[in-house]
């Protein structure tokens, strides 16, 4: 039997107090680090506050190396999106090499208007991504294009980076290929079908509310593009590309590879891949440069500068900003996890929930706590559902109704927060910062409003018992007056 003198102690369980000490020192580092020094870099009061964190677990009796672990355990959970984000880096480079990007753009500013732009943005995105099932696909390909047209017709760059967002996480909350689509429902208990039906009450509604704000900013739009304008910048992107409409064989392919249900890294990658063949073959541009426009992103030099401002970007190298913030609030969340301080928290926010309003609004506020804490939207996603399963069904709640606030809070959320995983890959991606474009991406901010709504004054809230048949449209969704 071992020494009682070599066995660790156990770690204390925090209190409330202590787990919020972290959480009160990131808050007020931001600040200042936001409004006193008005940088968007978010990278130092994450690493600040991890060390604070690891401090309060180290006074509770946490060892260094069981935090470290945590953190690097939490790191690993993100190499999935720390390698797409480079892969997607890869692919802006070579893309705007191969003039795939330009031609793209090319063929907005001929169709779309600034007064309906922004419609037209949220809705194409809305069609890719319920065709792909991916958000990140969208962003990263058509996303990319749709930012350089809004460029080019001067419309507010935040506005159309909102609306990306919201049509790109549209459809990849509703479509059955998406994979958070999927997780929600296993993780709760629901069925993918079901799942998707009942997310018709809170999304759809924001969606229409979304479309409704962004022709209203459309039509009130101060962009002052002309058409000599318009007309000019195409001009210049012909000149110095080759925009032959072949190139679009390249978005095709990664689009119909994604449908397929081939992962996104390879099929991001083959992405890459042929931008890089076609910038060979059709820019004449030679193989050295293609591999230097891969790492260090390709450089415009149009001699237009806001032609040269859009296109000079991509490459591994112009990702590693967003990678490294990604890793260093991956750490801090790990160590939340370890010390028990997250759990902490989220006991105490159930401890409130005693009505099926105030469960689905701790459900609401427990994924965008996760999303900000443990900056993963998978675990946004897991962690609250594992927590709030036993609470639903003790109330009498059809599991649907926590799988649908899953995806409402945890997936919508998560582009908005600048160190979450998706925030980091939108900014890498639409080089609009998250903070800049949360005010406008309307379908991610009313999504766990309406949730919250609806779980209030019973709409579309289904209890266990109602469950026989399955809900349709029509019949077991109505609201409880």
């Amino acid at each position: 039997m071992p020494d009682a003198e070599s066995t660790p102690p156990t770690p204390r369980t925090p209190t409330l107090s202590h787990a919020l000490i972290p959480i009160v020192a990131l808050i007020a580092i931001l600040a200042v680090n936001i409004f006193s020094f008005k940088t968007e870099y978010q990278h130092v009061p994450l690493v600040l506050a991890a060390a604070v964190a690891a401090f309060v677990g180290w006074r509770l009796g946490n060892s260094w190396k069981d935090m470290e672990k945590g953190a690097i355990d939490s790191i690993m959970i993100g190499m999935k999106a720390v390698l797409i984000l480079m892969v997607v880096g890869m692919l802006i480079g070579t893309w705007i090499a191969a003039g795939i990007v330009p031609l793209l753009i090319d063929w907005g500013l001929k169709i779309l208007n600034p007064s309906y732009f922004l419609v037209a943005c949220c809705l194409i995105c809305v069609v890719v991504s319920l065709a792909t099932g991916s958000s990140w696909t969208t962003a990263g390909t058509v996303g990319v294009a749709l930012i350089g047209v809004g460029t080019a017709l001067q419309v507010p760059l935040p506005m159309c980076a909102g609306a990306i967002v919201s049509g790109a996480y549209f459809g990849d909350k509703m479509s059955p290929l998406s994979d958070t689509t999927n997780l929600a429902p296993a993780v709760a208990g629901s069925e993918l079908f079901e799942h998707i039906r009942h997310l018709v009450y809170t999304t759809v509604p924001a969606l229409i509310i979304a479309l409704v704000i962004y022709s209203i900013l459309g039509a009130k739009s101060e962009a002052t593009a002309s058409a000599d304008s318009i007309a000019a910048f195409s001009s210049v992107l012909a000149e110095n590309f080759n925009l032959n409409p072949l190139l679009v064989l390249a978005p095709v392919l990664v689009f119909a590879m994604v449908m397929m249900r081939i992962p996104a890294l390879p099929a991001l990658l083959a992405g890459a891949v042929v931008g890089g063949l076609f910038a060979a073959v059709v820019q004449n541009v030679p193989v050295s440069d293609v591999f230097l426009v891969s790492l260090d992103g390709f450089t415009s030099e149009t001699g237009n500068e806001s032609v040269d401002s859009l296109l000079s970007r991509g490459g591994m190298f112009g990702m590693m900003s967003t990678v490294s913030l990604i890793l260093c609030a991956l750490a801090f969340g790990g160590i939340m996890e370890r010390t028990k301080m997250l759990e902490t928290i989220a006991k105490s926010i159930m401890r409130l929930a005693n009505t099926t309003g105030s469960l689905i609004a701790s459900t609401v506020g427990t994924c965008i706590g996760v999303n900000c804490l443990a900056p993963e939207q998978y675990l946004s996603i897991v962690l609250p559902g594992r927590m709030y399963t036993g609470a639903y069904a003790k109330a009498g709640l059809h599991p649907k109704n926590l799988s649908r606030t899953l995806e409402d809070a945890g997936t919508m959320t998560s582009p908005l927060i600048p160190w979450n995983a998706c925030g980091g890959y939108m900014f890498g991606a639409l080089a609009v910062s998250p903070f800049a474009f949360a005010p406008y991406a309307f379908v991610n901010l009313l999504s766990p409003l309406i949730a919250i709504i609806l779980g209030y004054t019973g709409c579309s809230i289904v209890k266990t018992a109602s469950d026989s048949p399955p809900d349709p449209p029509d019949r077991a969704e109505s609201c409880n007056a």
